[in-house]
Order: structure tokens, then sequence, then C-alpha cells
């Protein structure tokens, strides 16, 4: 069976969610803000941040900002959840877990939309990093996968840090 690159990204992209999504099912949201490790991380940060790099790594990145945008997250959100942001474990200063984990969907749902449109001049253009092998937005949308199971091994390892037993 051959593939396109499009296909072939989309069903990466969507394997890397469906696992994410088996570890975050036993956690209870009133647990997303519980600190892991000496106050580095938290489940809700964890997720944030998966949605707002899947928009940049998909959608902006690929087809830029467009008005539809506005509707999956703010700007302040993008920040909160951004590459170096420290965060923050007081759920009073962060979007609620039924938010982030709208926002977490909602971009999915977009960039599954979108991605089989993309066209090979869009996939072909060139990006700074991060990328996996080819400095492209295929390679972009590659490092999306990716930068997504990085972030659900820090789940994962979040999981057992909450007590709760590591998937089969």
């Amino acid at each position: 069976m051959t593939f396109s690159r499009q296909e072939l990204v989309l069903a990466r992209i969507q394997s890397a969610r469906e696992y994410t999504l088996r570890l975050l099912a036993d956690i209870p949201q009133t647990e997303w803000f519980s600190p892991i490790g000496d106050n580095i991380t938290h489940i809700a940060w964890q997720v944030g941040h998966l949605a707002m790099a899947e928009y940049g790594l998909v959608l902006f990145r690929v087809r830029g900002r467009l008005p539809v945008d506005k509707e999956l997250m703010s700007g302040s959100f993008r920040k909160k959840f951004s590459r170096g942001s420290t965060p923050d474990f007081d759920p009073a200063g962060n979007p609620t877990t039924e938010e982030i984990f709208g926002i977490f969907n909602a971009v999915h749902a977009q960039a599954c939309a979108e991605l089989p449109d993309f066209t090979d001049a869009q996939l072909d253009a060139e990006i700074d990093r991060p990328y996996s092998f080819s400095a492209n937005n295929f390679g972009g949308l590659l490092f999306c996968a990716d930068h997504e199971m990085l972030h659900a091994g820090q789940i994962g390892l979040a999981r057992r840090m909450l007590g709760k037993d590591p998937l089969g």
C-alpha cells in the first residue's frame, strides 16, 4: 500500500494522539494541576502545550493564521503553554481543565481536517527548526507526531507519579 505524504503524516499524528488519550483516560481532571517531580510540570501544562504545539506545527506554520484560529485558541493560551513557559500550579491562574482539554481536541480536529488538503508545494516550503529530518513543512509535520510522543512519555511518567499503573 502506498501512502501520500499527507496520509502518512496524518496517520502518525492520529496514532500519537490516540496514545496520549489512552494515557489521560483514567487521570481525573481534578489531578491535572498536581505537581509532578519537584514542581517541574503537571498534566494540564502538558495537554495545553500539546494543543499549542499542534496548532503551531500543523496549522500556523503551513497555512498561516486564519480568522478561524481565534476560535481555536487565544494568544494568551498560546503564551501560557508555549515552549519555555513555566507551568503555573495554581488552577486559578490557568484556563480550566475543561477548556484546556476542549482546545486540545478542537485543534486536533482542525489539524486532521485541514492536513489532507495541504499541497505538495506547502509541504515542501522551507522552515526553521523544529522539524524531524528535513527543513520543510513535511519535516515539521512529522515532528508534530514525534513531539506528541515525547510529551506522552512525560505524561506516562506523571501517571506513575500520580499512582496510576502503566499502560499495558
